[in-house]
């Protein structure tokens, strides 16, 4: 289905044209490269986290997702607490808010912006904001899964 086209009067006419002269154009390629390699850098820096754990920590591969993602976010909580997340957002741009420590960086950011109001009602209030809709669904679903996997079970279909 198309979209409705209505009908443009002269002046909105000549707005458009305006508007598409004076429009910036966008780097699209050079903006998916920068979010891919700040993306790819942040994947590589849990992964060398998840050796870590590994190595010096007697975890498995199955066990040590677990404090590596603690510490990715921490180390984003850390990192906008400090201002510097903040550059690497503008940079690499969705390559920074697509791993976890984007959920890291929405929920200490918006706990900063309204920490004048007060810890209960600024901070404890408006910290899960941008992040309470994530950790909402995240446990719900969870519920659900567990819940299908418990009546499969008490069926004897797994």
């Amino acid at each position: 289905m198309g979209k409705k086209q209505k009908k443009l009067t002269p002046q909105q006419q000549q707005y458009q044209q305006l508007e598409q002269k004076h429009e910036i154009p966008r780097p699209v390629v050079k903006n998916c490269l920068k979010a891919f390699f700040v993306g790819g850098l942040i994947c590589l820096i849990g992964q060398a986290i998840s050796y870590f754990y590994i190595a010096y920590f007697d975890f498995t591969e199955a066990t040590a997702g677990n404090p590596t993602t603690a510490t990715m976010v921490f180390i984003s909580m850390l990192l906008t607490g400090f201002g510097v997340y903040d550059r690497i957002g503008q940079f690499g741009g969705a390559g920074s808010a697509v791993p976890v420590t984007g959920f890291g960086n929405a929920v200490i950011s918006a706990a900063i912006e309204h920490r004048t109001e007060g810890f209960v009602l600024g901070v404890g209030g408006n910290m899960f904001k941008l992040a309470g809709s994530v950790i909402l669904f995240g446990t719900f679903s969870a519920f659900v899964v567990a819940l299908i996997k418990t009546v499969l079970i008490m069926w004897g279909v797994i």
